[in-house]
Parts: C-alpha cells; structure tokens; sequence
C-alpha cells in the first residue's frame, strides 16, 4: 500500500493506492486540505497527518505536485507553492517522513494516468497535453513515464515557439514574457489566461475565458475570432510536438479540455498539420473518472512507470 497526493496551489488531494487489476480501482481518495504556500513545516506537517490517516504504515509517498524537478539536482522549481521551490523535495520529505517519497510533475503524472487508465490505453506513445491556467505536458511510451526521474520531455508550452501572426485574416501576435523565464512561450497564448491575453489584444475587452468560450458556442463573431487566433497558435506547436514524439494520441486535461467544441476544433486543426495523417480523432479529452494526478501518482508510487 502506498500514499499518493495530488498537490498544486491551493490544494492537497491525498488517497490510499493499493495493487489491483485495473488503474483506478487502486486509488481511494481521502479528501482535501488547503497548501500551505509560505511554511514548509505546515506543508510536511500536512502530509504526515494525511499518512497517519491511512490506517498502516504505507510502502511509500508518491507525489503529483506543479513545477518541475531537475533530473540532475533533483531541486524543484515550483513558483506556486512557495515553500519547496528550491528544495530537493523528495529527499527532504523523505527524511521528515521517514519514507521513501516519490516526486513527479502533474502534468507528468496526467499523461501516465491517461496512458494506464484513460484515453491512451492501447497506444504506445501518449502525450498528454494540459489547456489550463496555462500550458503543459508530459510523455509517456510504452507505459513508462520518461520523465520518472524528473525533467522537461513533452513540456510543449515552454520556448520561444510562438508564431508572429495568427488566424485569416493574419494578426500580429506580440511576444509575451513568460513565468518561466522565456518570452513567446505557447504558454502565454494558449490557456485560459492566453486567450484572455488574445481577447484583450484583439478586442480591447477583458473577459473570463469562461465567458469568452460561451460567447463563441453561442455564435460571438469577437469571440470566435479569439479562438481562431489560440486555436492556429496552438496548433502548430503541438504538431511538431507530435512529429517529434510519435505520439498516436493527445489526451487533454485542464479546465479547457472541458469545453468539448474547442478541444474538436484544435484536433482538426493540429491533424491537419502534422505529418503523419489520421483519420481519426488524435487531440481527444481526458477520460480519467478520478483525479488524474492521483491515478499517476499511484502508478509511479507502485512502480509502473518505469
């Protein structure tokens, strides 16, 4: 029996995994409690009344958590959480728990959970692509999360990879600094706060993306030609990501996954623009009925991955 949690900003999500015959009858989630961002003491001290919940002293602590571990330092740079960025989490979590703890990236540990237990299931290259807040991905082949010691592979939103005109007729796109230190990142332009950045750029108006995704499905000509722009932006960066991986399929997670029209509008796109052709849908939702990021945290903790 393992421990695993999903962690981002604003909360902690843990559950018990244990081995079983299917991905996600191996999770039992255990509830939620708010992160503590600024008190690194609070954040283990969470962690270790969440353990003692468990009822038996567990394997290991397996960990899906934002921000990126380095896979030669093993330091996570973590911007939303504070407290651990520029720790060597594992080992330190480790030491205060007094078990082996297992850390990987979210976006990371939604690609294994979609490869074992969701849309990527039969497929031997999965990418799993995050539309969120912001941009993100992770690769998995054969089962195996590649980025199991840490890293950067499928990470599409991150890089100067922004085009400088988008959409018919072509609109100068301008070059947005992004969090990660880069400028023109896909990153900035699209998730939920890159299509807010285009509506603004394009319209002079500030919108939720919400509002901006509803206005559209309802027929919004200024609206519609914000998804135009993020969906040709987005577009091409995420074919030459499958180009370069082999990916067979692109479950897609985050809060714009949920908007079923967008998600069809970008496969068609993308599909058009990749070199291998598929007659098939390739960019799909996510189908992960529990939290994705526990579902891969319990595979990577039990020893799955790779």
């Amino acid at each position: 029996m393992i421990v695993c949690f999903d962690i981002g900003g604003s909360a902690i999500k843990g559950a018990v995994a244990h081995p079983s015959a299917h991905a996600e009858d191996r999770v039992e989630p255990m509830g939620r409690w708010p992160t503590p961002l600024d008190d690194f003491d609070a954040f283990t001290r969470t962690l270790a009344n969440v353990i003692a919940k468990a009822g038996s002293r567990p394997d290991r602590i397996a960990i899906s958590i934002t921000g990126v571990v380095d896979p030669d330092s093993q330091v996570i740079k973590c911007a939303n959480i504070p407290c651990i960025d520029g720790r060597r989490l594992s080992a330190e979590l480790a030491e205060r728990l007094g078990l082996p703890v297992l850390v990987a990236n979210d976006a990371d540990c939604f690609a294994l959970a979609e490869a074992g237990a969701g849309a990527g299931r039969g497929h031997r290259i999965v990418l799993g692509a995050i539309l969120g807040t912001g941009v993100g991905g992770g690769l998995v082949v054969d089962g195996r999360l590649i980025n199991a010691e840490g890293g950067f592979a499928g990470e599409w939103g991150h890089g100067p990879a922004v085009a400088a005109q988008a959409g018919t007729p072509p609109v100068a796109i301008p070059v947005f600094d992004c969090g990660c230190g880069q400028r023109g990142c896909v990153d900035t332009v699209g998730g939920a706060r890159g299509m807010e950045r285009l509506h603004q750029v394009l319209h002079g108006k500030t919108l939720a993306s919400e509002e901006i995704t509803q206005s559209w499905q309802e027929g919004d000509a200024a609206a519609a030609r914000t998804i135009e722009v993020l969906v040709d932006l987005v577009a091409s960066p995420l074919a030459l990501t499958i180009n370069i991986t082999g990916a067979t399929i692109v479950p897609v997670g985050g809060g714009l996954s949920k908007v079923a029209p967008l998600i069809a509008r970008i496969d068609e796109t993308v599909r058009s623009r990749t070199l291998r052709q598929f007659d098939r849908p390739l960019v799909v939702p996510g189908e992960c009925r529990i939290e994705p990021g526990l579902i891969g945290a319990a595979l990577l903790g039990l020893g799955e991955s790779g």
